[in-house]
């Protein structure tokens, strides 16, 4: 699958949402997330599965993370 799994750092709320604040790249970088523009349920056409769509603005760039039951990842 054309996916590249992240470890996500998470924010849980009280009333059970889960916001990530930041992404551990494949090497280790981390890259603190600037601000969530979206969040709803969706399917990576690319990649795969069905779960939740976080966009976000990561370093100035619109990026989407998906958490598909706790495994997050971003389409190739």
């Amino acid at each position: 699958m054309p996916r590249i799994n992240l470890t996500v750092n998470v924010r849980h709320e009280i009333s059970g949402k889960a916001i990530p604040t930041s992404i551990i790249w494949e090497d280790g970088r981390v890259f603190e997330i600037d601000k969530i523009l979206d969040i709803r349920k969706a399917a990576s056409l690319k990649a795969g599965g069905l779960g939740i769509r976080y966009t976000c603005k990561i370093c100035g760039k619109t990026v989407e993370l998906f958490d598909e039951d706790g495994h997050w990842f971003m389409e190739k």
